[in-house]
């Protein structure tokens, strides 16, 4: 095994710092290619991930506040705002997941509804079986369904 990839399992932060100095020293043949190139394919889905997480939670606040008028909150606004600027932000730090984007609401829509029916009561069938807003609509900053 290799000394490297026996650092990775033993000392995960020690490793990454083993690799970034091998780079900057320009010792490309002495990295761990193989760990390097699954541990940046990781940090390209966990930012996939983490898009779709935020509009998990994005699209559950609107669906609340679509169909539960009367419980509206300054709690749910807040939540909404704040899913829209850290969506933005990610948007804006790595360009290249916005055409991601439709895919990423339909893979949140489904947890959305599930977390909307928990925290409203109300049946999960009450809301569309597919994501009743565009990308650009959940973005907006002046859209608010209802």
């Amino acid at each position: 095994m290799h000394a490297e990839t026996d650092l990775y399992s033993a000392d995960y932060h020690a490793w990454i710092n083993a690799q970034v100095a091998l780079l900057r020293e320009g010792r490309l043949k002495d990295i761990d290619a193989e760990q390097v190139a699954e541990e940046l394919e990781a940090m390209g889905r966990r930012e996939r991930n983490e898009l779709v997480n935020r509009l998990v939670i994005l699209a559950a606040h609107l669906l609340k506040w679509q169909y539960q008028p009367a419980h509206r909150s300054s709690g749910w606004r807040g939540s909404v705002v704040e899913q829209r600027v850290q969506i933005d932000r990610e948007l804006r730090l790595s360009p290249s997941l916005k055409p991601f984007l439709p895919e990423a609401v339909t893979q949140a829509y489904p947890d959305a509804v599930r977390i909307a029916a928990q925290e409203t009561g109300l049946d999960s069938a009450t809301f569309p079986a597919l994501c009743p807003y565009q990308p650009g609509e959940l973005l907006d900053d002046d859209f608010w369904p209802g």
